[in-house]
């Protein structure tokens, strides 16, 4: 699909004036007029407040997850052929949409719509992904033994919550959200606080689709109420959660009265590891993309740059140079590179680091200061003279931060990539396939992009390792996740049954 013409800010502000304000939640097909308390909702390129939203009542979680348990039965005994066709309808909605989805995230996450426009119709391809996929996924194998045939299928576990976070909320949310659904689970949705408007308009656009009501819900709220309720209930079956590492271990304990099953995507403190034999024009390109790109906010981002010492002050040169035209500005503007931070409190948090990288003995190179006197700017920043043991090599900033650390070989590249909490992903450039191969495997991340930025296929398994998560999305491992797997054991005839109780 070609770049779409950017959507205005006021075309956003008109989508947003048509929803329920205060914003409530969409229960079993229906708008509902929430009876939570308000707060507000803010623009992160302004500072000023879009309008509100309730957080859900016990009544109204209650509410929510009663719809998605009674309309489990019916949504998982339809065919994988029916959601299918649904799906694609859903999908064909969201394109038809897109620039309206993608001009909402520009307003309320701060994204830039260069990024955006694509991040919508990524949306659509991930319902049509899973929707191909519905008509097999209860398909299971065939594992003969000489006494018995061994037939595997699966089915859907029931109603789950998905909980996803505020930075490309509208893609993320269609991430988690339509393999749940492609695999006959019904499914209450908890949005981000900070950016709850492109949920409520996919919520819609399911549901015009021809979704039948309980089958998607939608409930806003912050994560210790409604998030809490939703993770303790003992109706939700799974939980899929998008967001901070602490996050996760929060709720992993919320959810251990219930025995819930838990996928996680959390955090990350990504490498990218630019050996002196690679493509050092590429390998630029990349580092800069994957750090400054979306604001800096990306579980994925290549927040520390590890570049072998022999080419080490010759790439940083010509980083600098790169990190300072990087254009900030309007989201709506399509010239702009990097927004706004979604948050006065998450600028404040990323701000922190700048006085953490002084102490620690690091070089603010490029940045370290807010830019504008109005919304939550800040300018992309390049620390230097890193070293493995500064707090800014080993916590997750998750702004527009990169971190430079020099390396020594093979050896010292792995030990210092591995040396952090989290293990999401890694990014290799080496113009040698037999270190490629060699470093790739040493790496401990549930992901190693080599000679490449984060290009996803989504049939491939997305995931982390340590701090950063548990579980896989991505092709059929999105489906382990969402169904029970059952072994049914057809006996031949010819085994012995042993007999007790005979004289």
């Amino acid at each position: 699909m070609e770049t779409m013409m950017p959507s205005s800010r006021e075309a956003a502000l008109a989508t947003v004036a048509r929803m329920p304000n205060p914003l409530g939640h969409f229960i079993a097909g229906e708008s509902v007029a929430a009876g939570g308390q308000p707060f507000d909702v803010l623009e992160p390129a302004t500072g000023g407040v879009i309008g509100q939203a309730f957080d859900a009542s016990p009544d109204e979680v209650d509410a929510a997850v009663a719809a998605a348990r009674d309309a489990f039965p019916s949504w998982a005994a339809l065919s994988g052929e029916k959601r299918k066709a649904l799906l694609h309808r859903v999908a064909n909605m969201i394109e038809a949409r897109a620039d309206e989805i993608a001009g909402v995230e520009c307003l309320d996450a701060g994204q830039a719509w260069r990024f955006m426009s694509k991040a919508a119709v990524r949306g659509a391809e991930n319902f049509r992904f899973f929707a191909d996929r519905a008509p097999a996924a209860r398909d299971g194998q065939s594992l003969p033994s000489s006494d018995h045939l061994n037939v595997t299928t699966r089915h859907p576990i029931g109603p789950v919550a998905v909980i996803t976070p505020w930075n490309t909320p509208f893609m993320l949310s269609t991430w988690k959200i339509a393999p749940a659904l492609a695999a006959g689970c019904t499914v209450v949705h908890k949005p981000a606080e900070w950016s709850p408007y492109s949920a409520r308009l996919l919520v819609e656009i399911a549901h015009e689709a021809g979704l039948p009501a309980g089958v998607f819900n939608a409930v806003n709220g912050l994560g210790e109420t409604t998030g809490r309720r939703l993770t303790e209930h003992p109706d939700i079956k799974a939980i899929a959660f998008v967001g901070e590492s602490k996050t996760g271990s929060a709720i992993m304990r919320q959810g251990a009265d219930t025995l819930k099953r838990v996928h996680f995507e959390l955090g990350g403190k990504n490498p990218v590891v630019v050996f002196a034999d690679a493509d050092l024009e590429r390998a630029l390109d990349a580092a800069v993309f994957m750090i400054y790109s979306l604001n800096g906010q990306r579980c994925t981002s290549s927040s520390r740059l590890l570049v072998e010492q022999s080419i080490h002050d010759q790439f940083v040169a010509r980083l600098e140079e790169r990190v300072k035209q990087l254009k900030v500005g309007d989201p709506f503007d399509p010239a702009t590179e990097v927004g706004p931070l979604i948050h006065p409190r998450h600028l404040e948090k990323v701000q922190s680091y700048m006085a953490v990288a002084r102490d620690d003995g690091a070089t603010i190179a490029v940045g370290g200061e807010r830019h504008g006197e109005s919304g939550y700017f800040f300018q992309p920043t390049l620390f230097t003279q890193g070293r493995q043991h500064m707090r800014i090599a080993q916590e997750e900033i998750f702004g527009p931060v990169l971190t430079v650390i020099p390396f020594d070989g093979e050896a010292d590249a792995v030990a210092k990539a591995n040396d952090v909490a989290y293990g999401l992903a890694a990014y290799l450039w080496s113009g040698d396939g037999g270190r490629a191969l060699r470093v790739a495997n040493a790496l401990n991340a549930g992901m190693v992009w080599v000679n490449s930025d984060n290009v996803r296929h989504l049939p491939t398994p997305f995931g982390g390792t340590k701090a950063s998560g548990i579980g896989r999305d991505g092709g059929d491992w999105s489906f382990d996740f969402y169904m029970e797997t059952k072994n049914i054991a057809l006996a031949y005839g010819t085994h012995n049954v042993p007999r007790l109780g005979v004289a």
